[in-house]
């Protein structure tokens, strides 16, 4: 993709502003172009084999390497954009490949900065240590899991946990809404998730499964939300989640589900700001991070950008469709910045 034919709302003369890890196939290629213009950045098709630029290398010590989370991602690419417009020479790479997959670079040594749409698992975090990458876990916004339905769709708009369950399960043999709900028609139900890789199917399948990475395999599954949103909105009688900020940039072509963690629907909850910085949105309200590596910020270009994080980025969060965490959380952010900048 040429950047002269789709430049980002502010051109910072950089050959791209996000690189996305898989194959877009060429039936979404514009529907994924008009997203990513939306989100104010360019959408390369990247070959597999690609690798990120290790944090610690002087060469490219104004370029800061992020990759990961397909929630998080979007709020580093805007924040790094305005990073950017105040630092001329700096470039901030956001590469989308997953949380898993993101935080797997990480720990090689291959990134400065992870994206997550989880907490780093214990596992992850063995390997950093086996690897000696030291690091700051910071809580930058709060998401939303949302499960959303096609805009035709005129017999749900509440689901509860415990149909969700009955839907997603290993074990489910659910094949049509009727299964799920006898005044529901008769017509299968196209299931659209996210894959393995992804924060956001480990935090979904533990919340409503109540196992991490516990879920039917007949769904389809993507890396890439935008390739979720153009399923869903495409198949009338589909379902799917993902993280609410990919619902407010889609909202005309997706309808919204509140949900209910009781088997009552009077209890469902609309995804919102105020009920996910609340926790009112049970159980899909989350915290979501970046993790930095400390051999990352002991150059000053880092040391910057998560500082600009914390403070002035933080009003561009909801422009992705994400939200703000509290006072107390992001103090506690920026008290654990401090402290591994000592």
């Amino acid at each position: 993709m040429a950047q002269e034919d789709h430049l980002p709302i502010q051109d910072r003369n950089r050959e791209h502003r996000m690189s996305l890890r898989f194959s877009v196939p060429r039936t979404l290629a514009a529907a994924l172009l008009l997203t990513s213009v939306q989100m104010g950045c360019s959408v390369e098709q990247a070959d597999s084999t690609d690798t990120a630029s290790g944090g610690g290398d002087a060469a490219e010590s104004k370029r800061i390497d992020t990759n990961g989370s397909s929630t998080v991602g979007p709020i580093t690419n805007l924040v790094g954009e305005e990073f950017e417009a105040l630092n001329a020479d700096t470039e901030v790479l956001v590469t989308i490949t997953g949380t898993g997959t993101g935080f797997g670079k990480f720990a090689a040594g291959e990134t400065d900065i992870s994206n997550a749409s989880r907490a780093i698992k214990e596992s992850e975090k063995a390997e950093c240590e086996k690897n000696g990458v030291e690091y700051v876990e910071l809580t930058v916004a709060m998401d939303g899991i949302s499960v959303v339905v096609n805009k035709e769709n005129d017999f749900i708009d509440t689901i509860t946990t415990a149909q969700l369950k009955k839907i997603w399960s290993p074990d489910s043999t659910v094949s049509t809404w009727k299964d799920v709900n006898p005044e529901w028609p008769e017509e299968k139900i196209d299931l659209f998730g996210p894959g393995r890789e992804s924060g956001t199917f480990d935090y979904f399948t533990k919340k409503i499964n109540g196992e991490e990475g516990a879920s039917r395999t007949e769904y389809q599954p993507s890396s890439d939300d935008n390739q979720l949103v153009t399923g869903v909105s495409g198949s009338k009688f589909a379902l799917g989640y993902f993280g609410y900020g990919y619902y407010e940039q889609n909202k005309d072509k997706l309808k919204l589900l509140k949900v209910s963690a009781t088997d009552d629907v009077a209890d469902g909850v609309l995804p919102s700001p105020e009920a996910i910085q609340s926790g009112t949105y049970k159980p899909l309200a989350r915290p979501v991070f970046i993790y930095i590596s400390k051999e990352a910020l002991k150059r000053k270009t880092v040391q910057d950008f998560a500082t600009f994080y914390l403070n002035d980025g933080q009003a561009l969060i909801p422009k992705v469709g994400c939200v703000n965490i509290s006072d107390s959380d992001l103090e506690a952010s920026r008290k654990a910045l401090a402290a591994a900048l000592l």
